[in-house]
């Protein structure tokens, strides 16, 4: 059983809680729709394919056996930058859906 010292805190914290879903529900769904597999998935592809660019220039780099040189690592930074931007656009997608905030379908 809680602490009954703590309930204020406890409803408090729920009714913030309801307040954050609420603002990011009325905010989110009218910017974005409905989100189903036709919008998710080429979200996901993209990222793989970033991913993909990215570990395969890794990979060159490293099978040359020579120390990279000033652009090969910015090339390789800027794919990195790329690659992990766009995960985290997907993860704070999976978060919206997964909290409620989206309507999602299909």
């Amino acid at each position: 059983m809680s602490d009954p010292d703590l309930r204020p805190q406890h409803r408090f914290l729920m009714t913030i809680e309801q307040a954050v879903r609420e603002a990011n529900r009325t905010t989110l769904a009218p910017m974005l729709g409905t989100i189903t597999t036709e919008k998710f998935v080429p979200l996901m592809v993209v990222v793989a394919k970033a991913r993909g660019d990215y570990l395969k220039e890794a990979a060159s780099i490293a099978g040359s056996g020579a120390k990279p040189d000033a652009d090969a690592v910015a090339r390789l930074r800027e794919l990195r930058l790329t690659y992990e931007e766009l995960l985290a656009a997907a993860q704070a997608l999976e978060h919206a859906i997964e909290r409620g905030y989206l309507d999602v379908g299909g």
